[in-house]
């Protein structure tokens, strides 16, 4: 596009992030927190990650998808985080209008790909549990590798359609965004043209990326929990129950923060509780998943004892 008309269009040149809190006290307080967040989430994503290549007894198709997430996690928090607290070190809050749409586009591209990755982990749990005597054909290594490109193809197509059409709102007027980072809703707010193609877009996105997908995870996991019943073992009942119950705890951080997010696009005016949902999403729920997933699995557990110590597996 022409610069000159890109510049009659669109006045706006950057953006300002008014963060989650003004006095300058509270702002070293926030540093401090989540650059320990930061650390810990990253430190932990990828200690679960390391675990998963160096460990034999890892290198199942679950695994191989729950190091996927690790990397999406990773991924997520250095989106928003970082840019963050280099605001805060330098006090200033100006976001170019570039680098405003470039992080809203990494964000949507890990969040969609987060929707359906977490759809594939369930139904390899479905698999697994339903369907063991064809398992290993039917979730093979190529077929593992398909589901989670298809999976970043479908999370990139989503991210770059919003980030085009975002593109084309004129943004003539007031630039202060009430958040910490740049997201559509609070965006729509500040545009001086109409966003119902934009807001019947995401509507639509929503429908696809996660109302589908989490159709999907229920009815996998309505027949897990059929067949898992079915099982006379307690034992065998429990460790299904338990490979399941990390999985299905994520998705319901995951997907009940993110509709909280998106279906509000009614309220004229962001709040803190949108600031707070920001923060679950982008911080909480990355560092809480490798808590959850290796809390009660020996598995992980064993393993991440011993990338942590330097000992190599006895199997």
């Amino acid at each position: 596009m022409d610069p000159e008309v890109r510049a009659n269009r669109t006045s706006v040149t950057e953006f300002i992030l008014l963060g989650l809190v003004e006095t300058e006290q509270l702002q070293s307080v926030v540093f401090v927190v989540f650059l320990f967040a930061y650390l810990v989430t990253v430190g932990g994503n990828l200690s679960i990650l390391a675990a998963i290549l160096v460990e034999p007894k890892l290198h199942t198709p679950m695994y191989f998808f729950l190091g996927n997430l690790s990397v999406l996690d990773v991924g997520c928090i250095t989106v928003t985080v970082p840019s963050m607290l280099a605001r805060l070190l330098s006090h200033r809050r100006t976001v170019p209008y570039g680098a405003c749409l470039t992080q809203l586009f990494f964000f949507h591209l890990l969040a969609g790909m987060d929707c359906f990755l977490l759809t594939v982990m369930a139904y390899d749990r479905f698999l697994a549990i339903c369907q063991p005597l064809t398992y290993s054909t039917r979730m093979s290594q190529t077929v593992q590798r398909i589901l989670v490109a298809v999976s970043w193809a479908l999370g990139f197509t989503n991210a770059l359609n919003h980030t085009i059409a975002l593109n084309t709102l004129n943004f003539c007027g007031p630039n202060a965004v009430n958040h910490f980072y740049c997201d559509l809703p609070q965006l729509f707010q500040l545009s001086c043209s109409s966003t119902q193609l934009n807001e019947l877009l995401l509507f639509v996105a929503a429908a696809f990326m996660a109302v589908a997908p989490l159709v999907l995870i229920t009815v996998s996991y309505a027949h897990v929990a059929v067949a898992v019943l079915r099982i006379r073992s307690v034992e065998g009942r429990r460790k299904a129950f338990s490979t399941c119950g990390s999985h299905l705890t994520v998705v319901c951080l995951f997907y009940g923060t993110g509709i909280f997010n998106y279906m509000r696009l009614g309220s004229e005016e962001s709040s803190d509780k949108d600031k707070g949902v920001g923060v679950f999403n982008t911080v909480i729920n990355p560092m809480l998943n490798p808590l959850i997933y290796s809390l009660r699995n020996p598995d992980v557990q064993g393993a991440l004892w011993r990338v942590l110590v330097g000992r190599q597996s006895l199997t």
